[in-house]
């Protein structure tokens, strides 16, 4: 399993829609074949911050089944704008204790 991160940042005014459109393209990426499950968080201490956690069995089925998707363009059309900067996405595996 490979546990997507990306910080974003959201415009201040473009933050009272965010929240819907996320939810909308929340159905594409859930779409993509190796995707597991996400979550989206809000922080606490910055109103225009979330981080956004990706779950997917393996790290192709994000950088290209993902991102080479036609789906990942309605993804791109709802969200992008939104991001000032753009969000730096990192992936990670869990390390057994």
């Amino acid at each position: 399993m490979v546990l997507e991160i990306a910080i974003l940042q959201i415009k201040e005014s473009k933050i009272d829609n965010f929240e819907t459109d996320f939810r909308m393209a929340s159905k594409y990426i859930a779409s993509i074949p190796g995707y597991i499950k996400h979550s989206l968080h809000k922080c606490i201490e910055d109103d225009l911050k979330y981080v956004l956690q990706v779950q997917w069995q393996n790290l192709e089925d994000h950088t290209l089944g993902f991102r080479q998707s036609n789906v990942y363009q309605e993804w791109k059309e709802l969200l992008h704008h939104y991001y000032e900067p753009f969000p730096i996405v990192e992936h990670f595996q869990e390390i057994e204790l």
